[in-house]
């Protein structure tokens, strides 16, 4: 069934489909990660502790994010739902509360705003996810996932770069307004350009003779019964974790560590980050479509090796004392740890069935953005506090070696299932 309603889609509605939500998924990154450069600014203006950037940062986006996506992706895989339109909605309301976000006077209000991004946020992936997924065949869908999921690395070099510039420029608050705004606009675009499937005679036959739509915890409870999507959630969310956390606190240790500016850390690990992102996530989807054709356990055979390989690597970067040499190692650890994204997703969807490819999609961001955008961030700067008075502002460097190392945990459990994954694809074929 899935197939056939993937057959039903012209390869221009798919190519327009795949461009917008790209263009989308960019604009969710730039304002999701821009805190992260701005966030050393804003807590010198604001007097923060290492804990209270960990929070706003993190947590107080997440939550708000991760709990609404999974009603929401109940809404999405109903068969009325219109899916460009939800997703132009949470456009709206995630740009016009980073702009907001500018604003603030205080840490509360800062993170009053921070929680609307994530509530505008938690309605673009999940129906995405399913958007493409009924658009595209399962044979090509790792790559096709990979593709909008550029939009990480794409949003999280952009969000740096544009917001260190500002930072530098005109200052952090500003730097709020210039990148929020022009996602409304962008709203518009994707209701005038962005078509629902479900409309099209093709793909409503296929997907008449398929279930009934089942509750969201009935879905959610279906979904958790696969031994291997367990172990998927399990990699996802620490690859996550330590993903996000990374993330933050690297731009933090340059600041600190190497005495850069937020323009600087936003133009230099920016492109490192970005670039090595981009090529790691192309890189995955290509090699899972490419190996998984052959035995689908490597699907995520990828993403396992290159998270065990890029621990010593990252761990003699951050042990650099040249700023310059830090960047350059980390390059490697940085596209190896990207090779996960289009693998995970994919063989999600291939693990259930057609109507609960969003609930499967937002149970994954679910335990993904709780545990690694909530927890990770969060986590590392409590660390970093309590290490503050033995090693000072170095604090932030220890915190990354013990972040380094923990890359063991997701390559494990990405190996682990992949030895399920033939058996349990072949029970949705």
């Amino acid at each position: 069934m899935a197939t056939a309603a993937s057959a039903a889609a012209p390869k221009g509605a798919v190519r327009t489909t795949l461009w917008i939500l790209l263009i989308v998924y960019i604009f969710n990154f730039i304002d999701r990660q821009i805190v992260n450069i701005l966030a050393e600014p804003i807590a010198r203006d604001l007097d923060l502790s290492d804990t209270q950037i960990g929070l706003m940062t993190g947590l107080a986006f997440a939550l708000f994010y991760t709990v609404l996506g999974l009603p929401i992706a109940s809404y999405s895989d109903r068969p009325g739902t219109h899916r460009p339109r939800l997703i132009a909605i949470a456009l709206t309301t995630w740009s016009a509360m980073t702009a907001l976000c500018g604003l603030a006077s205080n840490f509360v209000q800062l993170l009053l705003a921070r929680i609307g991004v994530g509530v505008g946020e938690a309605g673009c992936t999940p129906p995405a996810h399913s958007l493409i997924s009924d658009m595209v065949p399962p044979e090509k869908r790792s790559s096709a996932l990979a593709f909008y999921a550029l939009g990480i690395p794409v949003g999280t070099l952009l969000g740096m770069m544009i917001g260190g510039f500002l930072a530098d420029w005109v200052g952090w608050r500003r730097a709020f307004l210039v990148v929020g705004l022009p996602g409304v606009a962008m709203a518009l675009v994707v209701v005038l350009f962005l078509k629902e499937p479900r409309r099209a005679a093709g793909f409503a036959s296929a997907s008449a003779t398929t279930t009934p739509q089942s509750s969201m915890l009935a879905a959610m409870g279906s979904v958790l019964k696969s031994q291997a999507f367990v172990l998927l959630l399990a990699a996802g969310s620490a690859a996550a974790f330590l993903s996000y956390g990374k993330t933050t606190w690297t731009t933090i240790f340059f600041q600190r560590t190497h005495g850069m500016t937020p323009g600087e850390v936003g133009l230099w690990f920016g492109i490192v980050n970005g670039a090595a992102g981009i090529a790691g996530t192309v890189l995955g989807g290509w090699l899972a479509d490419r190996y998984g054709a052959t035995n689908r356990r490597h699907v995520l055979t990828a993403p396992a090796i290159g998270m065990a390989v890029a621990v010593p690597i990252a761990l003699l970067a951050y042990q650099m004392s040249d700023w310059r040499a830090a960047l350059a190692l980390l390059f490697l650890p940085t596209l190896l740890n990207s090779l996960y994204y289009g693998p995970t997703y994919s063989a999600a969807q291939g693990l259930v069935t057609l109507r609960q490819r969003a609930i499967a999609a937002a149970t994954l961001l679910f335990f993904q953005n709780l545990i690694g955008l909530g927890l990770g961030p969060l986590f590392f700067g409590m660390l970093s506090d309590l290490l503050e008075p033995s090693y000072g502002g170095d604090s932030v460097r220890y915190v990354l070696y013990g972040a380094a190392f923990l890359g063991l945990v997701p390559a494990f459990f990405f190996w682990r299932c992949s030895l399920r994954l033939n058996e349990e694809l072949d029970r949705q074929m």
